[in-house]
């Protein structure tokens, strides 16, 4: 099995493209969620949501569903780009805990550390699956936690076959 990226994917292949791509992506644009940085090593990730009357809820704050898809996607992307395509990779689970009402626009800064990426590749080296959980707390303008994200990713090497 190999995974492979789509046609219009590819195109987004650098950090610049995804991100302007990205932020003019309908699910994002319209939610209010903001591309605002990746790295060129594709281990840091720095997203917005705004906060305006079409991001918010019956009770004036940011809507939950819109706060977790605004990290949703990275911690793969980010894995996929460090890891390369000799692996596979995938979400496997995700969990949000809201802390407190988002009542600004909010922010997060996803960080994918070096050392777990070798880690990750020693573990998975033989072809074994491997699960890790990636955590980021989302920000209000006052720096204070709105809300916990958790994903756990799956991690496998592509096995080749010898014949």
């Amino acid at each position: 099995m190999t995974q492979r990226i789509g046609g219009i994917k590819a195109a987004l292949s650098t950090p610049t493209w995804l991100r302007r791509g990205m932020n003019l992506w309908p699910p994002y644009l319209f939610a209010g969620v903001r591309i605002e940085a990746i790295d060129p090593d594709w281990r840091r990730v720095q997203v917005r949501l705004a906060k305006t009357p079409l991001t918010t809820n019956y009770f004036g704050t940011q809507f939950g569903g819109s706060l977790f898809s605004m990290v949703d996607p990275f911690w793969v992307i980010m894995l996929v780009h460090n890891l390369g395509t000799d692996h596979v990779v995938w979400d496997k689970a995700g969990e949000i805990d809201f802390v407190t009402p988002g009542k600004t626009a909010v922010r997060a800064e996803l960080v994918l550390d070096p050392a777990v990426v070798e880690d990750l590749r020693a573990k998975a080296a033989g072809g074994e699956r491997v699960l890790h959980w990636f955590e980021c707390d989302i920000l209000d303008a006052s720096g204070a936690v709105v809300a916990r994200t958790r994903k756990q990713v799956y991690i496998r090497r592509k096995v080749t076959s010898s014949v």
